[in-house]
């Protein structure tokens, strides 16, 4: 069974179907088998289905579409969805999950957090959800680098997604985000899927490359100031209930 994000992969075509494309859920799961046309998806339905997986995985599903079943287009949209970019880096930070939760989702003091960004200007906030700006220090060659980003923080799973709004040289950049306790602290793990444009000055390995030389630093420096200052509030007494 294709899984993504803990659930079917099947139910997410589903859920887009019915939410997108006007489809009969009852009748769907009476008929497990049956194609998108004997469900009554027609090709305005199969449109809409196109753009929303184009938009979700990045993948295009052929037009003869409407002949297969919600869950072979699960597993096509599975087939062709392994991202071309992939990272993942985590930290063990000796500091509670609340505390690291806060310190690293407080984005207007990211500067003060990341060594590489100089300006994180936040452009909108909609419960849980912010969109913002992050301008970088120069780099080797005095270009300023800056990007619109927008995440959404999930307090109750400790997890966040975030994704590039200006992708600038990624096709797609998507960043997801976990908080676990473990012995000793919190856990805080990066994964990161993206492509690169076919102008960009690298190719997707050599951005992975990049990422994961980035991501070990930064992780670095994170847990050397949270570990600080959860220290100062146990000196302080400030962590004691």
């Amino acid at each position: 069974m294709t899984v993504t994000h803990g659930r079917p992969l099947t139910a997410e075509i589903t859920d887009i179907l019915v939410a997108n494309c006007g489809l009969d859920a009852d009748a769907a799961a009476r008929a497990p088998a049956a194609s998108l046309e004997e469900l009554g998806m027609d090709s305005l339905a199969l449109l809409e289905l196109s753009a929303v997986v184009a938009d979700r995985w990045q993948v295009r599903i052929p037009e003869q579409a409407g002949q297969l079943s919600i869950a072979a287009v699960a597993e096509l949209v599975a087939s062709r969805a392994d991202p071309p970019g992939h990272t993942e880096n985590s930290v063990l930070v000796a500091a509670p999950l609340p505390l690291v939760w806060d310190v690293t989702n407080d984005v207007a003091n990211w500067p003060r957090l990341f060594t590489e960004y100089a300006r994180a200007e936040i452009l909108h906030r909609d419960g849980d959800t912010v969109r913002f700006r992050l301008t970088m220090h120069p780099d080797e060659n005095g270009t300023v680098w800056s990007w619109v980003s927008e995440r959404t923080a999930d307090p109750a799973t400790r997890q966040v997604d975030a994704r590039r709004v200006e992708t600038g040289p990624f096709e797609y950049m998507r960043i997801h985000w976990r908080y676990t306790e473990e012995p000793g602290g919190t856990r805080m793990t990066w994964v990161q899927d993206f492509a690169m444009k076919p102008t960009a000055p690298v190719d997707d390995a050599g951005m992975a490359d990049r990422i994961n030389a980035n991501s070990l630093v930064q992780l670095a420096v994170i847990k050397e100031k949270i570990e600080r200052l959860a220290g100062a509030g146990r000196a302080t007494g400030a962590g004691d209930e």
